[in-house]
């Protein structure tokens, strides 16, 4: 483990990943243009970087935790970012969830500028960050996601390496395709169920360990069947997720039927005014007359 990591990017999934990582001993410099969320993990022991390149000076390696390729861009080779700081040789681990291509991109500059660059998105969301059983799928150098994997141990319990830069993301797509699919076929039956006069939050156990049962349909239809929205993701995220498995389909010629459509009842909730909300959200979809009481 090197002497300090750096965390840029503080919000709801880097925040999480940096509360576990203080909470299991790493000293963690954090950087994020928003002091607030700099502030909710000094309290919990980790010290504040006034920059991208301070965070990155004070560490052997930086995990990012971001939400867009430009800004990827920007924290790592931007002004102030991580190049200007890093030392030669420092391991870059991306934890942000952005297309293939720019990964590629992103680990071919940085191996000019002397920096080594893993990509490692993530699945299990916030709930898993906190107990330290995220599913990690990475891309990189053998050698550099073996060293990766060794940092991240503290908050995955399932890391892979799948192969070269962008090979991460590459299958956080297919991921998210399965998940993506999954939130609305468990939406879909839940709304059926409680239609039918049928009590939705029994399912679950009902169908455990048929071939049915899923992690998404024994976590959300219950919060579905309650109409639980508190937030642990966001749709429009999965929006920007299935647009970039639409993109990876055009370039192989796969097509992707159910996934474009999953996408576009996304995109109608994101339109509606709900991106910012959890996947439970996507309930709002099916309102109707629901019966108060169950048979």
């Amino acid at each position: 483990m090197t002497q300090s990591i750096a965390l840029l990017g503080a919000g709801a999934m880097g925040g999480a990943i940096g509360a576990r990582l203080v909470a299991t001993g790493t000293a963690l410099s954090v950087f994020d243009p928003d002091p607030a969320k700099v502030a909710a993990l000094v309290a919990l022991g980790a010290s504040a970087a006034p920059s991208a390149a301070a965070a990155a000076a004070r560490s052997g390696a930086v995990i990012l935790s971001l939400n867009a390729p430009r800004i990827v861009r920007a924290a790592v080779f931007g002004p102030g970012g991580v190049a200007e700081g890093a030392r030669p040789g420092t391991l870059i681990i991306d934890m942000s969830s952005i297309s293939p291509e720019a990964t590629t991109a992103l680990a071919a500059e940085a191996a000019e500028r002397g920096l080594r660059w893993v990509d490692s998105p993530l699945s299990g969301g916030i709930p898993k960050a906190a107990t330290g059983e995220l599913t990690l799928m990475q891309g990189g150098a053998e050698a550099d996601v073996a060293e990766a994997q060794g940092i991240l141990a503290r908050v995955a319990a399932n890391q892979t390496r799948m192969g070269g830069p962008g090979a991460g993301q590459t299958t956080k797509l297919i991921n998210q395709v399965l998940c993506g699919l999954g939130f609305l076929a468990v939406a879909e039956a839940t709304a059926l169920a409680q239609a039918a006069g049928v009590d939705a939050a029994m399912i679950p156990r009902a169908l455990q360990g048929g071939r049915a049962d899923s992690a998404i349909l024994q976590e959300y239809m219950p919060r579905f069947a309650a109409r639980d929205y508190r937030r642990t993701g966001r749709i429009d995220n999965m929006v920007k997720d299935l647009d970039g498995a639409a993109d990876l389909a055009r370039q192989t010629g796969t097509a992707m039927p159910l996934t474009s459509l999953c996408a576009e009842i996304h995109r109608m909730l994101t339109a509606a005014g709900l991106g910012g909300e959890d996947q439970a959200a996507l309930m709002e979809f099916f309102k109707g007359p629901q019966k108060e009481q169950f048979a």
